[in-house]
């Protein structure tokens, strides 16, 4: 049986004019027993990547551009990349019209969001205060408590409702988009995690299950998730799955 292919759109050019993505998501993605192959912004051919992927994965890393959702140029945004959200939103368009089981992570979330017609937090502090610490200073990861909604999907896959993780943004869905349905929170009220039912496969996690997935299996689950339903969705199209 040939194992799954996951796409995962990497991060935008670095300072070296390097394309580059952290080793934790390709990680995880293995451990589900899927195939990783990243997918560098500037692509023309989308429909080439949407004939050999069957799923994807947005990561996290760097805002969006603020323009796209009527947000402030605030000073702790960073990283804004617009080759980068050019081809995500493209992307993400394409799962929508598709049904290709896709995950979103922290940026991936807020992507899923904006794409729908929601809006995001520009600086979560500003809003929700302090109490929860949702990344360290200046830009480091912090665990934090996450409730899930029991009688979600989410709920399903990860086989638990409440846990830790590991949170690592400042910013977060302010407005969710229509067709969205929120389905995890933090103890502060921020959004944690949405999925979208009309879809056959689409969740959006705010935390990053990818750092702690290698020794917690509650976040390993959300990889083998994806893997499973890329495997289950490649079937219709071959009438074998696997093949």
């Amino acid at each position: 049986m040939k194992p799954a292919l996951i796409g995962i759109p990497t991060y935008g050019r670095n300072d070296d004019g390097h394309f580059f993505l952290p080793a934790e998501y390709v990680e995880s993605v293995r451990r589900s027993g899927a195939s990783p192959i990243l997918l560098p912004p500037g692509e023309d051919h989308l429909d080439r990547w949407f004939e050999l992927v069957d799923g994807i994965l947005f990561p996290g890393g760097g805002d969006i551009d603020p323009d796209r959702y009527g947000g402030s140029e605030h000073e702790m945004i960073y990283m804004v990349d617009s080759e980068r959200d050019a081809t995500e939103f493209a992307l993400l368009n394409r799962v929508l019209e598709s049904g290709l089981p896709t995950l979103g992570i922290c940026r991936g979330t807020q992507l899923l969001n904006v794409t729908l017609g929601g809006t995001l937090f520009d600086h979560l502090p500003d809003h929700v205060g302090d109490e929860i610490n949702h990344r360290l200073p200046p830009r480091e990861p912090t665990p934090h408590a996450i409730r899930v909604e029991k009688d979600s999907g989410l709920a399903t896959i990860l086989g638990k409702t409440e846990f830790d993780a590991e949170s690592w943004h400042h910013q977060a869905i302010r407005d969710v988009a229509p067709g969205l349905t929120v389905v995890a929170r933090a103890p502060d009220g921020t959004i944690e995690a949405v999925e979208k039912t009309d879809h056959p496969w689409l969740y959006a996690v705010q935390w990053h299950p990818e750092l702690t997935a290698a020794e917690d299996p509650v976040q390993q689950r959300l990889f083998n998730a994806l893997a499973e339903a890329a495997l289950a969705a490649r079937q219709p199209a071959t009438g074998n799955e696997g093949e």
